[in-house]
């Protein structure tokens, strides 16, 4: 049977294209409501007037169709706390004043250099209802430190929006806090903090006092601080304490999804917990306690985990593996896949949006797809050998399916990531089963300096092979030109070719070698399109005026600083540059005129610079000179100014008042990000 003859795969084709639709063209709730009750009016109709006709039912499975479609938007619109009227983004005066804000801390994020971070739910504003979840940032201290979900505090704050995106072809974290239902967030010292003693006592209260217990109690039993942070990752999912250094390891060495519980963590559980019932008698009411034992834990250990996405899809999956497993139902692969992500989408449609949910999924299609065909290539009799053979199958079957999206996303190939799945996966055995063990003892206080020892000594070893691998920097290749064109050509011609080996055909041959070809003129067209651009960007940049003019292929860069290839200005421009698969040809100082497309560009730095015969295009001022703004445009009569970010906030405000008064235009680099000329 073809996988499209499942009806859940296309049920959920457009139950899934109902939230995409959903989240690009949003609209009101009360009409998607509207939209929901007629479609399943005529689905209720159509189901009535043609259950008794016994031939293909075309205008029911249509019906079908177009109702999963509007229940796929609908589901993500309900989910979308901005569609709702009291959400606090609706209120452009609690971005302008300041507020007394109540919130519930929900979950600690990875702290940065001035500030503790939190996602915490707001339940109050001005003793007024407001609906929302916002980052919190709280100056950094040792009360802030140490606040746990469920702790109810009070601070006095204005709200601040989600920051745009800066500078081109960055990561927008705006639109990454948005599908997290995160609109604004609050900046608040420790002093403007009042905490409530009394904590709201819920799910997320006792699951991060059970971690924080733990915590402590390893700590006191000097646990090494990188080791305990790492058993937080893989045991219960916390990742906010593991160094930028560690975790650059693990992305180099193509291993940072063992840091998230995954696929590979519930799986070891799962066997664990199967092994420990397995004394119980091989009967129906046995079985019925084994399941319920089993799926009980394999829950709280995802709520224990955090609920994150990776963690519903694998306990969600293998839940319904267990339960087939202990039925003794035969339950196809693929239709248990596609129940999980429904279910999952039902009930968190925006994980559909989430990197990490993404990757998991399409690992976890492809090991079941790809795997048994580059299993089949080569069937060692020796069982040492034959075991390691199927680590080696499983990492290239999920590398294969996960490539095209980590290139699109990451813009760098760990090559050496079969070598360090050889190594982990056979660790990863023994620290699950030891590190479960170990949290569970800790909490209590009970853990034997024996098991200790084995858990830290066992990361050690893995963090030390882990160091060595990403070590090996000419295996790393980074950013790689990779865009939305080439990610999906590059999925086609996989999957083609895959269909190809499975059962060679000539008709699949010419599939798969279109495909390739496709591929080829997807790259010559992103080459030659990406070429033929000249621009000139004005960088949204703090303590450096950086400029990069673009002619074709060549890119030169100026900065007020130069320095080397490591500095700050340059790590700017790099996404820029692997985006428009592009490469830097020059580094200069940055000089007071410039020319581009005919146009006249004066670097306004000081008041030296003043003594000019022209009159420029475009004035780009900077580091605040001490001129009378309005005597000087007067003078120079620019078209247009910008206002880099070296200047300071009062200075841009005078400026942008007094081009406001000579109507002339205004761009403030600080405010609007980047400024491109093409």
């Amino acid at each position: 049977m073809k996988l499209y003859d499942f009806p859940i795969i296309r049920i959920l084709l457009f139950f899934v294209l109902g939230i995409v639709l959903s989240y690009y063209f949003p609209i009101a709730v009360a009409t998607v409501l509207y939209f929901v009750l007629i479609v399943l009016g005529i689905y209720a109709f159509v189901y009535f007037k043609t259950r008794n006709v016994f031939e293909p039912k075309r205008k029911f499975g249509i019906a079908l169709y177009v109702t999963f479609l509007i229940l796929g938007y609908f589901t993500n619109t309900i989910h979308t706390d901005a569609s709702f009227k009291n959400h606090y983004s609706h209120f452009e005066s609690l971005y302008q004043n300041e507020n007394e804000i109540i919130l519930i801390i929900r979950d600690k994020l990875k702290n940065t250099k001035k500030h503790n971070r939190y996602y915490a739910q707001i339940e109050s504003i001005n003793n007024k209802h407001y609906q929302g979840r916002i980052l919190l940032n709280i100056q950094k201290n040792d009360i802030a430190s140490n606040l746990i979900s469920g702790t109810r505090i009070k601070v006095k704050s204005c709200l601040v929006k989600n920051f745009k995106v800066n500078n081109p072809n960055q990561f927008d974290y705006n639109k990454y806090l948005e599908t997290k239902n995160i609109y604004a967030q609050v900046f608040v010292r420790t002093e403007a903090i009042f905490i409530n003693q009394t904590p709201v006592k819920d799910l997320y209260y006792y699951v991060s006092k059970f971690r924080n217990t733990i915590s402590e109690n390893l700590t006191k039993k000097n646990f090494k601080k990188e080791e305990l942070a790492v058993v937080m990752a893989l045991i219960l999912g916390q990742q906010q304490d593991i160094s930028p250094e560690i975790i650059r390891d693990y992305q180099f060495a193509g291993a940072v999804h063992i840091l998230s519980v995954s696929g590979l963590h519930v799986g070891f559980i799962l066997l664990f917990v199967t092994f420990l019932l397995s004394p119980f008698p091989n009967t129906k009411r046995y079985n019925t306690i084994r399941l319920s034992i089993t799926l009980v834990l394999l829950w709280l250990f995802a709520i224990i985990a955090g609920l994150s996405p990776s963690v519903l899809r694998a306990t969600t999956m293998f839940s319904f593996v267990a339960t087939g497993m202990y039925l003794k139902r035969h339950t196809n692969t693929y239709h248990t896949i596609a129940v999980s992500l429904f279910i999952i989408l039902l009930f968190e449609p925006h994980f559909l949006f989430d990197v990490g949910f993404q990757l998991s999924y399409l690992a976890l299609l492809f090991i079941i797809w790809v795997q048994p065909l580059l299993k089949g290539v080569w069937e060692p009799k020796n069982k040492i050998v034959n075991y390691f053979w199927e680590i080696l199958t499983v990492s290239f079957a999920a590398q294969i399916g996960t490539m095209p999206l980590s290139l699109y996303y990451f813009h760098q190939f760990p090559g050496l990531f079969f070598v360090t799945n050889l190594i982990l996966i056979p660790f990863m055995t023994i620290i699950m089963i030891l590190g479960v063990l170990l949290v569970i003892l800790a909490y209590f206080n009970i853990a034997p300096y024996v098991l200790l020892i084995s858990v830290e000594k066992c990361i050690t070893t893995v963090n030390f092979f882990i160091k060595k691998i990403a070590s090996a920097e000419s295996f790393i290749i980074q950013n790689i030109p990779f865009n939305l064109v080439l990610l999906i050509l590059s999925f086609v011609c996989i999957i083609c070719l895959i269909v190809y080996f499975e059962k060679p055909n000539y008709k699949k041959l010419v599939l798969g070698l279109t495909s390739i070809l496709f591929l080829q003129l997807g790259f010559i067209y992103t080459f030659y399109n990406s070429f033929e651009k000249d621009e000139l960007i004005v960088y949204s940049v703090s303590k450096n005026n950086l400029i990069t003019i673009r002619k074709g292929e060549n890119v030169s860069l100026y900065q007020s600083n130069p320095t080397n290839k490591e500095d700050y200005g340059f790590k700017t421009v790099q996404s820029y540059l692997t985006a428009n698969f592009l490469k830097i040809s020059k580094i200069a100082t940055l000089k007071n005129i410039l020319f581009f497309k005919n146009k006249k560009i004066l670097i306004v730095d000081n008041e030296k610079i003043l003594h000019i015969s022209f009159s420029p295009d475009i004035a780009i001022i900077a580091n605040s000179p001490k001129i009378n703004l309005e005597r000087t445009l007067n003078k120079l009569k620019p078209k247009q100014v910008i206002a880099t970010n070296t200047n300071y906030k009062n200075f841009v405000l005078q400026l942008e008042a007094t081009c406001k008064k000579l109507k002339i235009q205004f761009h403030s680099t600080y405010n609007d990000g980047f400024f491109k000329l093409d």
